[in-house]
């Protein structure tokens, strides 16, 4: 038996996809993001590239993405981690900091000595996210 699926026939590139989330977002359509996210779990390589958005609906919505999914579909919200670890080492001292935030909410505890790199950070707001979400993430894998 022959079934059809009709997304089989609709292809997207990933940088329209990430234009396309991004926009969504913008737009307030979280839940419309997070079933996307639940039944495509290789769209966790997109958040790094999301949350440097320059559009604080995104970035937001990105931080909500991951604070709901962390309890949704914990199994793969570490699928996230490899694309916010480049970050962590970005000029922006703003994508430093989101990187660790949203790395402390995933709270692997094998990204800390990523984030004790930071410690010393330049930028004070990186310090000070960095330290939190450190303890964050000590709090919850004592």
């Amino acid at each position: 038996m022959l079934l059809y699926n009709p997304m089989e026939s609709f292809k997207i590139d990933s940088s329209n996809l990430k234009k396309l989330i991004a926009d969504y977002m913008e737009n307030g359509f979280l839940e419309n993001i997070e079933d996307m996210f639940k039944h495509d779990s290789s769209l966790y390589a997109f958040i790094g590239d999301l949350i440097k958005d320059d559009r604080i609906m995104v970035r937001l919505g990105i931080s909500a993405l991951i604070e709901t999914l962390k309890s949704e579909d914990p199994e793969n919200i570490s699928r996230a981690t490899p694309s916010l670890l480049p970050l962590l080492k970005n000029q922006n001292p703003l994508h430093r900091c989101d990187a660790a935030y949203l790395l402390g909410m995933i709270g692997n505890k094998d990204i800390i000595p990523y984030l004790r790199e930071l410690e010393n950070d330049e930028d004070e707001n990186v310090r000070i996210i960095v330290k939190e979400s450190i303890k964050e993430i000590e709090t919850r894998n004592p």
